[in-house]
């Protein structure tokens, strides 16, 4: 978003107020910094809900497979807690798909959005640029033929020069004063925007999380008849490894 002045010969009359000057410069600095920010946010949006649609679906793959594992055949406990956890995989692959839905809609198509605005703010800052490269250069015409000597072809050039001056001053003081006015004034319209946008998507997490705990908690049910703990089916797996570990066709040579 940044411009670059065009380098003229500088009239001696001021024509902005180094105050003026400032403002603007601090205002511009600041929705360059937003924009930055947005689109940032809306590419880092875009990136969490494509790494929560893998990670679900590659839970319901997951669980496809074990689904389809040949021992489901011959264990029936064991063909019963897999087809809980597809069947919680699935569940919670739904419900993800609403919540990815829902953030698209809430959060990254108005960042979009937000972000479609700053191509035209670019284009009024420099036209803004040229008005005011304008001003300059006729602002020194001017005082060209201020310092000569008054002659009649010369009162006839300053008066030419004045009037060919006057309409690009007011064109210049117009955008001017417009973008003075009204960047702060969308500066500060980010809040107003953004904030519905940012409830919507803490609802989306609440309502997907909420569902998901409900959901992991009758699968455990489920699946967890022995009530074991953490530490107690590690001792169990451990030992059942062992007893692999001794068979003579994974013994060590």
């Amino acid at each position: 978003m940044s411009w670059i002045p065009f380098k003229i010969g500088q009239p001696k009359k001021q024509i902005v107020s180094k105050t003026v000057e400032r403002d603007f410069e601090r205002e511009y600095d600041k929705l360059q910094k937003l924009e930055d920010q947005t689109k940032k946010l809306h590419k880092d949006m875009k990136k969490s809900t494509e790494a929560d649609t893998a990670m679900s679906k590659s839970a319901v793959k997951i669980s496809s497979d074990l689904l389809s594992n040949p021992l489901c055949e011959q264990d029936q406990a064991f063909l019963e807690s897999m087809t809980a956890v597809d069947t919680a995989m699935r569940r919670m692959d739904a419900f993800n798909h609403e919540k990815v839905n829902q953030i698209q809609k809430t959060v990254i198509d108005p960042l979009k959005k937000f972000s479609s605005v700053f191509p035209s703010l670019n284009m009024a800052v420099k036209r803004r640029e040229q008005a005011l490269q304008d001003y300059k250069r006729l602002q020194s015409k001017v005082e060209k033929y201020e310092e000569k000597e008054k002659t009649g072809p010369n009162m006839v050039k300053l008066h030419q020069a004045r009037e060919e001056l006057r309409p690009v001053r007011e064109d210049f003081e117009a955008k001017n004063k417009q973008l003075l006015e009204e960047m702060p004034r969308f500066y500060h319209s980010r809040i107003d925007f953004f904030q519905p946008s940012f409830e919507a998507l803490i609802r989306a997490q609440v309502v997907y999380y909420t569902e998901m705990y409900k959901i992991f908690g009758e699968m455990t049910d489920q699946i967890d008849q022995s009530g074991l703990t953490d530490e107690q089916r590690e001792r169990e797996n451990e030992a059942k490894l062992n007893e692999l570990r001794a068979l003579s066709i994974v013994a060590d040579d």
